[in-house]
């Protein structure tokens, strides 16, 4: 790989991680900040004082990313991931934007649907980029830093709660889709493409074909570790500032905040250091990596039912903590144990099917946790029994034994 803009290939790779993660963080702001907002919403949309209609706009979006997961790592694996990322991230932020001036409940249902077509599009093709940038020792630590943007839109998503109580829900939606555009500009200045190994792929021969094919046993029990726990991170994702309201009466803009916050500040220091960790791990050990986010996982399993069962707020706090920095290592992971698992051509399509089931299970849980709350369920019930697929995860993932360090590589594709 050659430099870009007269800097080594090392330090450029390190670069495409800093160009990305502005992205990422308004990939999870944009679609998050939603969720803490709906105590202001519903003032002007006033369906949105149904439980059941807003877990069915906050599913809308998690379905359509779901479905199109796939297509968009397909997509990503044959054509220009540089383009590719600039367009989903334009979009998006369009969208977003059209979202602040949305006259009713119809209007942001459709938007939010767009939105998961665009926003689906980014996370395969990005990763996959990184994962051709960085090459074993620092693939884990790459993916951990671009994914920390993950959980610091997560935590940003809480300060719109607070804007759209002391300013307006319109503001923040007009003022993140504003950023987000001018952002693609600079993107398309600085970003570039890699060679995806063709400067090598014609040193490959016949022989070394088979053993880089997809291990398709690993890789199900990859996409049964991502779905699992993803039905555990939906609903603290989505309802844990209502669940705070509901049991502590906490006000709109405090509620989001300790939401955000507490799970996505450990949750971005479990993605460095789970990263860190790993990759020195898998140095002496080619299962190091599934290893250190089958610890993640079991990290859960306490951390959700505490939130859910906790008999007071500093406990339930405490619980959300844990549980942010178990999923921080897990997450880190996903894409390096792919990288394990499937060679280059299939990075992006098969970490958009691993986005398709982890999505859809959190789409399809999302307004259950809705419903039975309307029907006078308690959402601390739904959480404590969240616990247990993270558990059955955490088992999956410690018993997942990949056998290559990265196929790709292998042949250079």
């Amino acid at each position: 790989m050659n430099g870009q803009h007269g800097l080594s290939p090392s330090r450029y790779a390190w670069t495409v991680v800093g160009l990305l993660w502005p992205v990422v963080v308004l990939n999870y702001l944009d679609r998050q900040m939603l969720s803490t907002m709906r105590l202001s919403i519903k003032v002007d949309i006033t369906e949105l004082q149904s439980a059941e209609y807003f877990g069915w706009l906050m599913a809308i979006f998690l379905w359509i990313y779901a479905l199109c997961s796939p297509l968009g790592g397909a997509v990503a694996d044959r054509f220009n991931r540089k383009w590719l990322i600039i367009t989903s991230l334009g979009v998006w932020s369009l969208v977003t934007l059209l979202m602040g001036v949305a006259a009713n409940y119809h209007q942001l249902f459709a938007l939010r649907a767009i939105m998961g077509v665009s926003e689906a599009l980014y996370m395969p093709a990005g990763l996959a980029l990184i994962a051709d940038y960085h090459h074993g020792p620092t693939r884990s630590l790459a993916v951990g830093v671009h994914l920390s943007g993950v959980y610091l839109g997560q935590a940003l998503g809480g300060i719109g709660g607070w804007v759209a109580q002391e300013i307006s829900w319109r503001a923040a939606f007009v003022g993140c889709g504003a950023l987000g555009v001018a952002y693609a500009l600079v993107l398309m200045i600085f970003l570039h493409e890699t060679n995806r190994g063709r400067e090598n792929k014609t040193s490959s021969t016949p022989a070394a074909s088979p053993a880089v094919g997809v291990d398709w046993r690993g890789f199900v029990i990859l996409i049964l570790c991502f779905s699992l726990p993803s039905l555990s991170g939906w609903a603290v994702k989505n309802w844990l500032p209502t669940l705070l309201q509901d049991r502590f009466g906490l006000a709109q803009a405090p509620s989001g905040l300790w939401a955000t916050f507490t799970h996505a500040g450990p949750a971005f220091c479990g993605v460095i250091v789970g990263g860190w960790l790993a990759d020195r791990w898998f140095q002496r050990n080619v299962r190091g990596r599934t290893y250190l986010s089958s610890l993640g996982l079991a990290l859960l399993v306490p951390g959700i039912l505490i939130i859910g069962l906790a008999p007071g707020f500093p406990m339930a706090i405490a619980g959300s903590v844990l549980y942010g920095f178990g999923f921080g290592m897990f997450d880190a992971n996903n894409m390096p144990i792919l990288c394990q698992l499937a060679p280059a051509r299939f990075r992006a399509t098969g970490y958009g099917l691993l986005n398709f089931f982890g999505i859809a299970s959190g789409a399809a849980l999302t307004p259950l946790l809705g419903k039975l709350k309307d029907s006078g369920v308690p959402l601390a019930v739904g959480f404590a029994y969240c616990a247990i697929p993270a558990l059955l995860a955490a088992i999956l993932m410690y018993v997942l034994r990949p056998t290559s360090r990265d196929r790709g590589e292998a042949s250079a594709l």
